[in-house]
């Protein structure tokens, strides 16, 4: 028995010693685009304790940009950007949980960074508003919308409730689906941040479900990790993995590049109180990093993927408007939706057409959103605004 007891002395004290610590943590190289998206769940949580703890958390991933969520107080975040000594930040939404950037100014080239869907009538679908980030990196435009969604609900889209969670989650995806189609068709965008629901959920009540039909164009860069073991998801206290970074048809090659990365990263390892330690002090959500390599060749190489093209013609209109579409090669359809999730009219597509029109006279003034099936799979949408 004493010498039982030697050797677990003996052994303990070895791992003792080779217990991780913040020094051991990384993520970020120099070869790579290294993002990160992060809710640090009211920050500061406690107080300066967090401050420090994030300050150091954030200098030892080491990324380009930390796209953040769930920020209270400016003034302690702006001490945590000041006490970093290669980055700068912005905070523009700090009247509700807020989204910031954390970024480096001399790899990342700001062209602008703004919000989108500001208004009241977005308002269920996007308590806060998605903050989008222009920039250059390595001489090339892309484009990151950082977002924190619509939290909670029963796991069912109702798409006839209106104050249903996964419905305003639902429509809040499809919104961001159909801005990015419209305004960067050619760009390399990133749309991340903590979007409070599932990729695994099944296809009916999967409020991702149109994002994930149109392969062609957009790929969940951390698909795997929601599909994958329970010990990698990003919110453990559920457990569910609700932190996602989702990237367009522009940047597939790149991820897919062997030096490419995504990953969930468990920063409670690396604290000596683990998990209560990192959920009392820091977040309940773990970050979620992409590393990507980006070729010097990327805009020469790229666009051999057009994405589905769905138009309209007025947009706002009076009295008429003209859909433009892919060639129909099979049944197809266009359902019109209000801003409530109801839906107010389809529009069967018959073989071969690319076109067709719709009528105002049965809308009234508002903005609708219009969903282009094929094949019974939803593979676009169109914000629709009528002007009477």
């Amino acid at each position: 028995m004493k010498q039982l007891l030697i050797i677990v002395w003996i052994l303990s004290g070895f791992l003792s010693l080779k217990a991780q610590s913040l020094e051991d943590l990384s993520f970020g190289t120099d070869t790579t685009l290294d993002i990160i998206t992060w809710n640090i769940e009211r920050f500061p949580k406690n107080g300066q304790t967090t401050i420090n703890k994030v300050v150091d958390i954030i200098e030892a991933l080491d990324a380009d940009i930390f796209a953040i969520q769930e920020v209270d107080d400016i003034s302690y975040f702006n001490q945590v950007v000041n006490s970093l000594s290669s980055y700068e930040g912005y905070l523009e939404s700090v009247w509700f949980a807020g989204l910031a950037y954390i970024y480096k100014p001399d790899i990342i080239q700001i062209n602008n960074i703004y919000e989108i869907y500001t208004t009241s009538e977005y308002w269920d679908y996007f308590p806060r508003s998605p903050m989008l980030m222009d920039f250059n990196y390595m001489d090339e435009r892309f484009i990151v919308i950082n977002n924190h969604f619509k939290c909670c609900g029963d796991g069912v889209l109702d798409l006839t409730n209106t104050n249903d969670e996964e419905t305003r989650r639902y429509f809040a995806s499809n919104l961001l689906k159909e801005y990015v189609d419209t305004n960067f068709p050619d760009d390399n965008v990133i749309i991340l941040g903590d979007l409070n629901d599932n990729l695994s959920d099944d296809s009916q009540n999967n409020v991702f479900q149109m994002i994930l039909n149109d392969q062609d164009n957009y790929l969940f860069a951390d698909f795997d990790i929601a599909n994958g073991n329970n010990s990698d998801w990003s919110y453990p206290s559920w457990p569910s993995h609700l932190d996602h970074i989702l990237v367009t048809n522009e940047l597939i090659d790149e991820f897919e590049n062997e030096n490419s990365d995504i990953q969930t990263i468990k920063v409670d390892e690396y604290l000596p109180g683990g998990w209560q330690e990192y959920d009392g002090n820091i977040s309940d959500h773990r970050p979620v990093g992409l590393k990507l390599a980006i070729s010097e060749t990327l805009n020469l190489t790229k666009f051999d993927k057009s994405k589905t093209i769905f138009l309209n013609n007025p947009n706002p209109f009076s009295s008429e408007t003209i859909f433009s579409f892919n060639t129909i090669t099979d049944s197809g359809k266009i359902e019109i939706y209000n801003l409530k999730g109801q839906k107010i009219t389809s529009i069967n597509l018959e073989k071969g057409k690319s076109t067709v029109s719709l009528s105002a006279d049965q809308f009234s003034n508002g903005i609708y959103i219009a969903i282009l099936h094929s094949q019974n799979n939803s593979i676009a949408t169109r914000k629709l605004v009528v002007i009477k």
